[in-house]
């Protein structure tokens, strides 16, 4: 099994950023990537972004150029760094891990991420 605690939620104004952290432990040795996704009230939960452990990166249309994701192999730990961001960003934010860059086996807790208008 694989353990991920999500950090680094919290509210902040349109326009404004915010970094999430991710921290994996157990058997880190069974993921090849680590990713974001997100779910905002009523709506189901959409992928942001992914990293694998070899460099290759995926993002949704709807943050490229805004959100980065990176990895640190060494730490077990996925960030996410969400720049201008826009209420429409207003979701909780899951980390996942998985054995590719599309399908994901693990899942966190979530951190809420709430910009203001």
């Amino acid at each position: 099994q694989v353990q991920l605690v999500e950090s680094g939620g919290g509210l902040v104004q349109t326009g404004g950023s915010l970094r999430l952290s991710c921290a994996a432990s157990g058997r880190t040795y069974s993921y090849y990537a680590m990713g974001w996704f997100r779910q905002a009230p009523g709506k189901e939960r959409e992928f942001v972004a992914a990293n694998s452990r070899s460099g290759a990166q995926n993002y949704a249309v709807s943050v490229e150029g805004r959100f980065t994701i990176s990895i640190d192999n060494a730490k077990n730990t996925v960030y996410l760094q969400m720049n201008s961001l826009k209420p429409e960003d207003t979701a909780v934010y899951y980390c996942a891990a998985g054995p590719t860059l599309i399908q994901f086996a693990y899942w966190g807790q979530g951190t809420q991420v709430t910009v203001s208008s």
